[in-house]
């Protein structure tokens, strides 16, 4: 099936490709003009996730983030090299955020928390949550099933002495102190995102949240699994493989 097929499969599934935000942050960025049987799926657009890519034959690939601009001149690169392979790419970045199967609803339900609001809006979209447990449970217990879930070591900082009953979420990068300071308001007892810098401990220390820093990939993973499963329900003659990526921010926090 051609690109434009795909691309339609994956806009049904979201009930916002009516707001303007919708088309800056996600779409199309390489059409290598060919049809596609097999899609990689997976969070990164790199040159390694592009050679992942190619080695397991896929013609597209689907990831929640472009190449990032902050790392200069990786766009370019990466084009030049789906145009190499003939690979086209795909990318759906804070819809994916926002929506009831993306990033963090996905994290949340593998974590058996409810969502009890939608937080941290943007132009019409919300890239955070609010969830609660039934019950309490242990701060080291939910550091280890986080960890556990993720499949890497997380860095977390116990601020009060509270059991975990209501978690603030913001997966990938929830580090700066406005994204924190909308938990502290919603009385979270922990914190979690995908990445911290400084201010993002102090300010958690200042207010007594507990802080869960995982990486900003693995946070994000389950929500561009759930979306390329999604689509493979609605489109049964797409085969979709995962693409594996490093977990070398774990070792950086």
């Amino acid at each position: 099936m051609d690109v434009s097929h795909i691309v339609k499969g994956i806009n049904d599934l979201f009930n916002t490709t009516s707001k303007e935000i919708y088309s800056k942050e996600s779409g199309i960025t390489y059409n290598a003009d060919k049809q596609v049987k097999r899609l990689g799926y997976c969070v990164n657009l790199t040159l390694e996730t592009i050679e992942e890519a190619r080695n397991h034959g896929v013609s597209m690939m689907l990831t929640h983030h472009d190449a990032w601009d902050e790392i200069f001149g990786l766009k370019e690169a990466c084009i030049e090299k789906l145009a190499e392979y003939g690979i086209s790419h795909y990318y759906n970045h804070l819809p994916l955020d926002d929506c009831n199967f993306g990033t963090n609803d996905s994290l949340l339900i593998k974590l058996n928390l409810e969502i009890v609001k939608r937080t941290h809006e943007w132009e019409g979209l919300y890239f955070g949550r609010v969830a609660e447990y039934g019950e309490e449970v242990e701060f080291s217990e939910f550091v280890k099933y986080i960890e556990n879930l993720l499949e890497e070591p997380v860095k977390s900082w116990r601020f009060n002495d509270k059991k975990v009953k209501r978690v603030g979420l913001v997966c990938g990068n929830g580090a700066p102190t406005t994204c924190l300071k909308e938990s502290v308001e919603n009385e979270c007892d922990v914190y979690i995102t995908g990445e911290c810098n400084l201010y993002t401990i102090q300010y958690a220390k200042f207010k007594g949240i507990n802080l869960i820093i995982g990486s900003h990939t693995f946070t994000e993973f389950f929500g561009i699994e759930s979306l390329a499963l999604k689509l493979n329900e609605n489109i049964k003659e797409l085969e979709v493989v995962k693409l594996n990526e490093e977990h070398y921010e774990a070792n950086i926090k």
